[in-house]
């Protein structure tokens, strides 16, 4: 799956973050739930059951998190995702995390999945540690989809021949989430606000469908941009093609990156 090169800085890509309500319910339906183990781990590990999901989306890991016990707010950018996360019954906000105003409210638990590279990493830092109570918890993950290494040659050798221009796109995406992690990290750390800093990883198993993975794909930030360069299409007919190549599905041993921190 292509993924964003290290290089860029996502946050200032408000467009990229703004284009996946096109579809909410596409979203909702390819996107994948997080580990039960994470959900779990953040869940018990908080002071108390009040938790912000910050760019909710259409309600995922709220969903996620509600059936472990909290009590979720969302908030999200996209008036369409959050409207969508409403009609599961997720409590959701318009606005940028940055701009978005709490009028006084405060949680025992931040999280952001899939998000937190959208968000001003300084500004997003300073902003978590005033929204959270003393000893509360911050939690941002990504999962990193890494397919078989032969079909995730394939896939970074479709990214090249559609779009031989751009950044190299690797085969395993885990250095990119790698860069959000430390750029997390360094913000955190530079506000004086957070202690135990930890890194926990999470793996998982799903199996895809050649049209399970187009869907998912079709949700990805880059099908933005290759839409706008009219190449979606050459990159999903070709991705299809590697993937019925292999008999038309795939078991993905995939693995969810997360950085936690607690509130002095």
């Amino acid at each position: 799956m292509p993924t964003l090169p290290v290089q860029n800085d996502p946050h200032r890509r408000r467009d990229m973050a703004e284009s996946f309500g096109a579809d909410a319910a596409l979203y909702d339906r390819a996107r994948p739930e997080y580990p039960a183990a994470l959900i779990e781990a953040v869940a018990s590990s908080a002071p108390g059951r009040d938790l912000l999901d910050v760019g909710c989306g259409t309600g995922i890991a709220s969903r996620q998190f509600q059936a472990a016990g909290c009590r979720v707010l969302g908030v999200d950018v996209d008036e369409r995702m959050a409207s969508y996360a409403r009609s599961t019954g997720v409590e959701a906000e318009v606005s940028t995390f940055e701009s978005w105003e709490p009028a006084g409210r405060t949680f025992d638990a931040l999280v952001a999945g899939m998000t937190w590279h959208w968000i001003d990493p300084a500004v997003g830092a300073t902003k978590a540690a005033e929204v959270l109570r003393p000893g509360g918890r911050f939690a941002v993950f990504w999962y990193v989809l890494q397919p078989p290494p032969e079909l995730g040659a394939a896939f970074a050798a479709v990214h090249r021949e559609v779009l031989p221009d751009s950044p190299q796109v690797a085969a395993s995406p885990l250095n990119a989430y790698e860069h959000f992690l430390d750029r997390a990290a360094d913000s955190l750390t530079a506000t004086g606000a957070f202690t135990s800093l930890e890194r926990p990883t999470y793996p998982w198993t799903r199996s895809y469908t050649r049209d399970e993975w187009l869907d998912q794909l079709r949700t990805s930030g880059m099908a933005k941009p290759l839409a706008e360069a009219g190449k979606l299409d050459a990159v999903l007919t070709r991705t299809g093609a590697a993937i019925d190549a292999v008999g038309g599905s795939f078991t993905l041993e995939s693995v969810t990156v997360a950085l936690t921190a607690t509130r002095v």
